[in-house]
């Protein structure tokens, strides 16, 4: 079956059903090999900027066709059967309504399946409908009851814990302007162990006045930008570490700021979000989780922030 994915974590979901894309999308990654693909889709923005120069970008886009081109000719030569895209977000990923448009130039019909996920089940759900669409029913069954295993084993772990014992924790999900994370971060914090009172579960990233951050005063802080690696978040570090009472966080003061890795993790709403779940357990719960807990190093997805440009630094 020819398929086609405008996203990275549709790439990886079906990936997940041992299948490969016809064609994916210019951030597509993982799992490795995908980026040999051709690519269907450009970014008319330069994501190397600051935090804030992305975001002017984006506005400034808004009026002016949006932030992604698709590659008609592309997607006419590969002709393809089931095209994966999106809904949910229009910046952090080409949506369903840029994909219709460039369906209408070609001479086929190819299926659309836009996933709009704003909870962990939506993402299990979309694993499913995935199956469906491409006759993979059966081990995306296998799939799903493998993620939600893993999710049990660190549920169990935490279901216990006295309110007490659990953090109040914020995670960043920009940092210029200040963005707390929405969507399925409210039950991986609370599957972790910790305490979310910025966010519901399902409720959309948006930007927060940065009183009421004070005011929460998070025993634990992630920062894991949407779009951005370690490498960026260092970069961009003084878009918080130089606010006004940052120093003051009761999470500052204790030496509980993690940098997460955003782009491949926590704002990727596939299969790998279960990955997040098991690299944000030893952060949130270290007494009761190691650092073996995720299947990657946690090294490679989490690091303390005082020590991210060190670790960087040593890297290079």
């Amino acid at each position: 079956m020819r398929i086609v994915t405008t996203l990275p974590s549709a790439t990886e979901t079906v990936a997940a059903l041992d299948l490969e894309p016809a064609a994916v999308s210019h951030e597509c990654d993982h799992p490795p090999g995908v980026e040999t693909l051709p690519s269907v889709t450009a970014s008319r923005i330069d994501t190397d900027g600051s935090s804030a120069e992305i975001d002017q970008q984006v506005l400034e886009t808004a009026d002016d066709g949006g932030v992604y081109d698709v590659d008609t000719d592309l997607l006419a030569e590969i002709d393809p059967e089931l095209i994966v895209t999106q809904g949910m977000c229009d910046v952090c990923a080409v949506d369903e309504t840029v994909i219709t448009k460039a369906v209408d130039t070609l001479e086929s019909n190819p299926e659309i399946l836009t996933t709009d996920p704003h909870s962990v089940g939506d993402v299990l759900d979309d694993l499913e409908r995935v199956g469906h669409a491409t006759g993979s029913e059966n081990r995306a069954s296998e799939v799903r009851t493998a993620l939600e295993s893993r999710i049990a084993g660190i549920r169990t772990q935490t279901a216990d814990l006295d309110p007490n014992d659990r953090p109040r924790v914020a995670i960043f999900d920009w940092t210029d302007p200040a963005m707390i994370a929405g969507h399925w971060t409210a039950e991986l914090v609370e599957w972790a162990g910790g305490t979310y009172g910025l966010a519901d579960v399902g409720e959309r990233s948006r930007p927060r006045e940065w009183e009421d951050i004070r005011a929460y005063d998070p025993e634990l802080v992630i920062v894991a930008p949407c779009g951005f690696g370690l490498e960026q978040i260092a970069a961009n570090a003084a878009d918080l570490t130089e606010r006004e009472g940052w120093d003051e966080l009761t999470a500052v003061e204790n030496g509980r700021v993690w940098a997460m890795d955003g782009d491949h993790y926590l704002n990727r709403p596939g299969p790998r979000l279960v990955d997040t779940l098991e690299a944000l357990a030893p952060i949130v719960q270290p007494d009761i989780f190691d650092e073996e807990t995720p299947p990657e190093p946690l090294s490679e997805i989490a690091v303390p922030f005082e020590t991210l440009s060190a670790r960087l630094e040593a890297d290079a």
